[in-house]
């Protein structure tokens, strides 16, 4: 490993008070005793991985938001939002909220009726046990790696404000987070999850109110990202904050992509792909007690995940506008491997993706602080618990389950839970130091869900829309999918001009070839998938009942008034994100 990375950081830029480093502990005490009161409910298979299927409308949706709110979105899309501007938006608005409703609406009646216990497990039943392996391996694979980059990110806030060593923090948050999931399984990770939350919106709302009242509002935030990049020589400096005007083309944005992988790339694959079919995020919807309150979860989820780029993007924003260096020379950052190169440390130079603790560093005195850093803690500790509890889930059941031992009992799955809990915890502090390859965090999470999360999508949407998709088309398309998306990033790794070819434009920069092979691996996996199938013999409509679309009889949720109908909050939720897209347009 990068020996800079394994030192301790030889300043700091705050000091903790003694208030700080009370609220810090007092967090930390709070989650281990979550853990420990609700272990005597989490003994069956059913409590320890699906709490139980009772959680409420609102603790699910909240669950399901707060599962993605970790410190790998907080830091990981703040550092994007320096390096890209207001487009690192879109993974919230365009990348989320279209989605999220579309899980609600169409798809988590699917879930419920079959009473899966991931999505894996609804494509054995869908397809059998091919497809059903080909998933759970790779997300498998997929969740300790991302894991990993919460652990990372994590230790990035430590070294930056509180010049910690990075292995003391990466181990002491990662034996809290195996702790309390081992203790009380999903249940435990979803009650932490609701209180990570508000955690994180009591200490991240800081920056944005205070940065803004010193930016003068939005329109002098605007003013002075102008005036800085401008300085700077930045290229289209004026498109950093606008929604869609600059989208035309791949050259005049900072995020060199066009409004074809945003909108097909990124709304229509990677983000269906991830809202719709990654455990991480499902399986807090799947805890829902009924129907309807699985269907309003992700709606909830929706309203609120609009608000995020306000305590999010945001302080990316400010940071191009405020930031500045000892002698009040304007601070520019840079790619986390230039930062983190012997030559940077030297030099001290930040990454994009420590822009948030410099902010946080920046506004946040004696008890301020250790709220702020709370609020980070807490979202590392949902993104890792979210992942190792989903890790948990689908290596138990999809398989230890299904592969290795297809007899074990409820307790014995249980036990296994428990054991590769920690052992999740364990891959996931290897896989941390992955992370600092890439130039920012959410370059290389985009690179992940171009190699998995869009080519699932395409087999589960066919399965449930398409009952003529066989088994053998089923897991064929996603191998396809998969293995192509895989081949496109490393046939640009070795030779840079056939990125061209992938992203349609030699101007292309990291993120659009990621929208564009999610795009390519997605059609390759349904291409492949609907040839396979008209090729081979599709199963009988009697045993697709519960598992596709028109062969599904879908229950009609008890009467209730408008204020509690999921159709009617869907339609408010996308009203306003509309609004929103023509507000920053």
């Amino acid at each position: 490993m990068i020996p800079a990375l394994l030192l301790a950081s030889s300043s700091t830029l705050v000091h903790l008070s003694a208030v700080d480093l009370i609220i810090i502990i007092f967090y930390f005490a709070l989650v281990l005793a979550i853990g420990l009161y609700l272990k005597k409910q989490a003994n069956t298979g059913e409590d320890f991985f699906m709490a139980g299927r009772e959680m409420t409308a609102w603790v699910a949706g909240l669950a399901f938001l707060s599962a993605n709110l970790g410190s790998l979105e907080l830091m990981g899309w703040a550092g994007n939002a320096y390096k890209y501007g207001i487009l690192a938006a879109h993974w919230y608005w365009v990348g989320a909220i279209p989605a999220m409703l579309f899980l609600a609406l169409v798809m988590m009646p699917f879930y419920h009726i079959c009473k899966t216990h991931s999505v894996p497990g609804y494509l054995k039943l869908r397809f059998g046990e091919g497809a059903q392996g080909v998933s759970s391996i790779s997300f498998a694979f997929m969740t300790v790696l991302m894991s990993g980059i919460n652990m990372y990110a994590m230790a990035v806030v430590m070294k930056v404000v509180l010049g910690w060593d990075i292995n003391f923090s990466i181990w002491v948050s990662s034996i809290t987070v195996a702790v309390y999931v081992a203790l009380g399984g999903l249940r435990s990770a979803i009650f932490n999850e609701v209180l990570q939350f508000f955690l994180i919106w009591a200490g991240a709302l800081l920056i944005p109110i205070l940065g803004l009242i010193e930016a003068g509002g939005w329109s002098g935030l605007q003013a002075k990202i102008l005036h800085n990049l401008t300085e700077l020589n930045v290229p289209n400096p004026g498109s950093y904050t606008h929604l869609w005007s600059t989208l035309g083309s791949f050259g005049t944005n900072p995020m060199g992509i066009n409004w074809v992988g945003i909108v097909f790339g990124l709304g229509a694959v990677i983000s269906m792909g991830y809202w719709t079919t990654d455990f991480l995020v499902i399986q807090r919807v799947l805890t829902a007690k009924d129907l309807r309150s699985a269907e309003l979860a992700p709606i909830i989820g929706a309203g609120f995940k609009m608000m995020v780029p306000f305590i999010v993007i945001l302080p990316g924003l400010l940071g191009l506008a405020l930031l500045r260096d000892p002698q009040g020379h304007l601070l520019r950052l840079v790619p986390a491997d230039v930062a983190w190169s012997p030559q940077g440390q030297a030099q001290g130079l930040h990454g994009y993706d420590e822009v948030l603790p410099l902010m946080l560093a920046r506004y946040c005195g004696p008890g301020l602080l250790g709220l702020g850093i709370t609020a980070l803690i807490a979202g590392f500790m949902s993104g890792m618990a979210g992942n190792v509890s989903a890790f948990t889930t689908v290596w138990t059941y999809d398989i230890y389950g299904t592969l290795i031992n297809k007899n074990a009992s409820d307790d014995a799955k249980v036990r296994m839970g428990r054991w590769v809990t920690v052992i999740g915890v364990i891959v996931s502090i290897v896989t941390a130091y992955f992370a600092k390859q890439a130039p920012s965090i959410m370059d290389y999470v985009q690179e992940l869900f171009s190699f998995f999360i869009a080519p699932l999508f395409g087999t589960v949407i066919l399965g449930m829309l398409w009952k003529r998709a066989t088994a053998a088309g089923g897991w064929t398309g996603l191998l396809a999918g998969t293995l192509s998306s895989i081949g496109m990033y490393t046939w640009v790794k070795i030779d840079p001009t056939a990125v061209r070819y992938v992203a349609l434009s030699v101007d292309a920069q990291a993120q659009a070839q990621n929208m564009f092979r999610a795009l390519w691996s997605c059609l390759i996996c349904i291409i492949v998938t609907v040839v396979v199938s008209y090729l081979t013999r599709p199963k009988p409509d009697s045993e697709l009942k519960n598992l596709v679309y028109g062969l599904t009889p879908i229950p009609k949720a008890e009467h209730v008034t408008i204020f509690h109908s999921p159709i009617f909050w869907g339609a408010v939720v996308a009203v306003i994100f509309v609004a929103v897209q023509i507000i920053f347009w």
